[in-house]
């Protein structure tokens, strides 16, 4: 689950982590009235979940309570990859010595947390990775014992942090990481963190990802969800509790299983097609859940054709096969569609199958090279 600007920087604040002054505005005239109790220049930033606000023009200067109310007009106009802009962040505007890159995140490899640094701030730190690798200090956290003191020094150092601040860049990077800790995040990020004229650290924007898994245990942080920001398709999703990611392909799939999805859509690519979606029924998905998979991804506008992929271990053949006609009676089957049934009671789902006139595949390779075919050719192979 994503967070906003606004949300995340709330959380580093609990933290004790410094942030501007501001507060969100829904409409134009709060801006206006925010910009005057700050009484000086103000930022006024978009929020929405997804980069590149800056280039797109959703965060801008205003000099001016008249000229914040403006700015927040037309950025509140304003769709920022595909995504509405329906609030405004309005912060103090900050004097800029110099911009700073710190952000924890999870290494698998590692199995651990690994706290990045950069002196390369403001920009994406993938950017920086490629251009300027030499300037990205990392040190991994040992999740028992948390960030020491020492650590974040020797991270200070490495990125040439001048000396005076290595007191506040300790204790931001320390707080910093107990808010990744504390919301069960994937990600907590400060870009940048700046040094202001007066000689301070102050945390200009934030970002944080929590964990989904974790949410049951972390109620308040649910609440902050913003169901708006979200394609209707992975809420419906979520509902059903099924995992689907939204892709740019055209091949529909569904199949039960994380790793047998990210296999399905690797032969899918190696078969010259492209997957629409990364969608995870789970074990023991009955008809109900079967049926909700297949309508979420014939909603999807681009799907040219569609293949399942069920590996019938703890999920049976059948059930799967009745999920799929169940779905066909409520939403008409407008692409091609192929089914690959491995497993418990596979002959039964077949046969229920194959009464209605949907192709069947014995392999997974099989089924890709027949979807893609399909997807190509606008008819079933």
């Amino acid at each position: 689950m994503k967070l906003h600007e606004y949300q995340s920087k709330q959380l580093f604040a609990q933290q004790a982590i410094p942030i501007p002054r501001g507060r969100v505005a829904m409409t134009a005239a709060e801006a206006k009235s925010i910009a005057e109790e700050l009484r000086g220049r103000v930022v006024v930033k978009a929020q929405v979940l997804v980069g590149g606000r800056g280039k797109a023009g959703g965060i801008r200067l205003a000099n001016s309570p008249e000229e914040a109310l403006e700015i927040a007009t037309q950025i509140l106009a304003m769709q920022i990859k595909g995504l509405p802009v329906r609030k405004v962040l309005v912060d103090e505007a900050a004097n800029i010595q110099a911009e700073i890159y710190l952000g924890v995140t999870n290494d698998r490899a590692a199995r651990r947390p690994v706290m990045i640094a950069s002196a390369e701030g403001g920009v994406e730190i993938e950017e920086v990775a490629r251009t300027a690798p030499s300037k990205i200090a990392r040190l991994h956290v040992d999740p028992l014992l948390g960030l020491r003191e020492y650590q974040a020094r020797d991270l200070a150092a490495s990125i040439e942090l001048p000396r005076e601040h290595w007191r506040a860049f300790i204790d931001i990077a320390r707080g910093l990481y107990e808010a990744y800790r504390e919301c069960d995040a994937t990600l907590a990020e400060i870009n940048p963190l700046v040094i202001t004229g007066a000689g301070t650290l102050l945390a200009l924007d934030g970002k944080m990802v929590v964990d989904d898994n974790a949410l049951f245990r972390r109620p308040k942080l649910a609440e902050m969800r913003d169901l708006d920001e979200e394609a209707a398709a992975e809420s419906e999703a979520r509902k059903y509790g099924l995992s689907y990611v939204k892709l740019d392909g055209d091949i529909g799939c569904m199949v039960n299983g994380a790793g047998l999805a990210m296999a399905t859509m690797d032969v899918i690519k190696l078969a010259g097609g492209a997957p629409a979606n990364f969608l995870d029924i789970g074990g023991g998905a009955g008809a109900d859940k079967v049926a909700a998979a297949l309508e979420i991804i014939l909603s999807d506008k681009s799907v040219r054709a569609v293949l399942l992929n069920v590996f019938g271990g703890i999920t049976r053949c059948d059930e799967v096969a009745r999920g799929i006609l169940m779905a066909l009676q409520d939403v008409p089957l407008s692409v091609p569609m192929v089914t690959r049934l491995v497993g418990t009671n596979e002959e039964e789902g077949r046969r229920l199958l194959a009464a209605k006139d949907l192709p069947t595949a014995t392999t997974l390779a099989e089924a890709a090279r027949l979807a893609v075919a399909a997807a190509r050719q606008g008819v079933a192979a």
